[in-house]
């Protein structure tokens, strides 16, 4: 079984919204997935926000079709009542990077990429950047 990792919305938006000087290192994690090295996992939430940017500065059918090639990368964790309570009832400063934490444990991640680590503070899982990612599994 490949490792399990989780996306924050930031890592899924610097792919595919090619920002830089993040994009270099988020596309070497997409192509270990895509090598199936490793299962990338992402949130409805960050989906539908990525979709907004991505819409706004790109056009919707050019949005809709960077998500449809990136579902392919990836699976979707889900979002139930069980989440949300979790999420009302931690101690997350930001309802919806508690959404993002418990949909990661939730589907079995082992770690959560994101480039704002300090939401994370709380999380019991290892939180890296895609940058540190990289630079922890080369170093194996």
């Amino acid at each position: 079984m490949s490792k399990r990792v989780y996306l924050d919305t930031n890592i899924m938006l610097d792919l595919l919204g090619e920002r830089e000087p993040y994009y270099n290192s988020i596309t070497q994690i997409a192509t270990l997935a895509d090598q199936k090295k490793l299962q990338l996992i992402a949130s409805p939430i960050s989906f539908a926000t990525v979709n907004y940017f991505l819409s706004k500065y790109e056009g919707v059918s050019i949005a809709k079709e960077k998500l449809r090639k990136f579902k392919v990368l990836c699976e979707i964790s889900k979002i139930d009542e069980t989440i949300v309570e979790k999420g009302l009832n931690s101690n997350f400063e930001d309802f919806e990077d508690s959404l993002q934490y418990f949909c990661a444990v939730d589907s079995g991640c082992e770690i959560i990429i994101t480039r704002n680590a300090k939401d994370y503070k709380n999380s019991l899982l290892p939180i890296m950047s895609a940058e540190e990612f990289i630079i922890s599994i080369a170093s194996k």
